[in-house]
């Protein structure tokens, strides 16, 4: 169980994701990095990947000079600061422009290939629990498949002993990788290959089939079938009430809506952000509001409802999941909620960090019966949708 009052790590890393190549052998008339895989385009489901991990602080996206309206297009919204970088006419001095895009104050950098959208925590994690006691470390699988030499007939075979398919992300110590980078003096494969040159030790960590990196259109087609076998789909539900008491205004979904009283409750009760952050805690199987902010703990009472939200919202992210649907309805006959309405959805989307688009806010009454018919308070109920990859 996490405790919501606990203190994080602060979060020290940076993800460079590269993106300036041309990627047309994948077809569609669109570098393959801007194509679409299930109705994202690939290159937002890789910034999601990092964005949603604890630990990475900024985001550096590296581009071709001519791909700003196909990037500001395919730019999801991020809760972390996404830097653009122009890249060069080659792979490590496209890598080098994102490095030197890094802001200070981070120690540890993870590059990896824009075209390898479905990267997963626990190879990220890999990674970085490596660099604990390594110059730098990559993720790779094994090579178990016999090697041949040879054109249209076998000429030979090569030992697979010791062999391995590299994949991203490549994690380094900032200042190493940097100071790699600008001792090289020729072409290199990858920043691995930079790495070693410069006389940096590389730990490989557990790599993933599913983390492969698109580049024909028979990848796409590959995509698309491990993300329909392995991901993990939760729908939460939630539902709150708040009486009416003494007030000259209620706080419905972060928006202070006026009113000729307020809502009782041990924090500012907004009925609204709790039916969401409920909804989130249920899809996770975490217990609920109660569970994480006790209302016996005086630190709360009369606490922004958005901390808590956030909480839930920081929880699920640090599962992997993301965030991409939430329905909301509040159930009142006064205050009046469609002049607000409009202002709610956008708070609501701005604390779950997805589009407006992706949010619904409405509002019903009761027809005068029970106790919202009664005007002695307002109930809401939500469904949010997680998504794990």
């Amino acid at each position: 169980m996490i405790d919501a009052s606990a203190p994080s790590p602060e979060p020290s890393v940076a993800a460079l994701i590269v993106a300036a190549g041309r990627g047309t052998r994948a077809g569609g008339g669109l570098p393959k990095q801007y194509r679409d895989l299930a109705g994202t385009p690939v290159i937002a489901r890789t910034i999601a990947a990092f964005d949603a991990h604890p630990a990475v602080a900024a985001i550096v996206v590296v581009r071709h000079a001519d791909d700003a309206a196909l990037f500001t297009a395919a730019r999801p919204e991020t809760r972390l600061p996404l830097i653009e970088a122009v890249g060069g006419a080659t792979r490590d001095a496209s890598v080098r422009a994102g490095l030197a895009a890094i802001p200070e104050g981070l120690d540890t950098v993870l590059i990896h290939d824009a075209a390898r959208p479905l990267v997963s925590r626990a190879v990220i994690d890999g990674v970085l629990a490596a660099l604990g006691d390594h110059d730098g470390a990559a993720p790779a699988i094994a090579v178990t498949d016999a090697l041949w030499r040879g054109d249209r007939t076998v000429a030979g075979t090569e030992n697979r002993e010791g062999l391995w398919r590299a994949q991203t992300p490549q994690g380094f110590r900032l200042p190493a990788i940097r100071a790699a980078h600008a001792a090289l003096t020729g072409p290199a494969a990858d920043d691995v290959e930079v790495a070693r040159a410069h006389g940096l030790h590389v730990a490989i960590t557990p790599g993933d089939e599913a983390n492969l990196k698109l580049t024909t259109a028979a990848d796409f087609d590959r995509a698309l079938s491990m993300m329909e076998t392995r991901m993990d789909i939760r729908t939460g539900n939630g539902f709150d009430v708040h009486r009416f008491g003494p007030g000259g205004h209620v706080m419905l979904c972060g928006v202070s809506v006026p009113h000729s009283r307020g809502l009782q409750g041990h924090s500012d009760a907004d009925v609204g952000l709790h039916t969401l952050t409920d909804a989130i805690y249920g899809a996770l199987g975490a217990g609920d509001i109660g569970t994480h902010f006790p209302p016996s703990d005086p630190q709360w009472k009369g606490a922004e409802s958005h901390i808590f939200l956030t909480h839930a919202v920081d929880m699920a992210a640090g599962e992997g999941f993301t965030i991409t649907h939430a329905d909301l309805t509040l159930i009142c006959e006064l205050p009046k909620i469609g002049p607000h309405a409009a202002a709610m959805r956008a708070r609501v989307a701005e604390l779950l960090r997805i589009d407006a688009s992706r949010v619904s806010v409405k509002a019903t009454t009761t027809e005068g019966l029970g106790f919202a018919g009664r005007q002695e308070g307002i109930a809401a109920m939500a469904t949010v949708t997680l998504v794990k990859p």
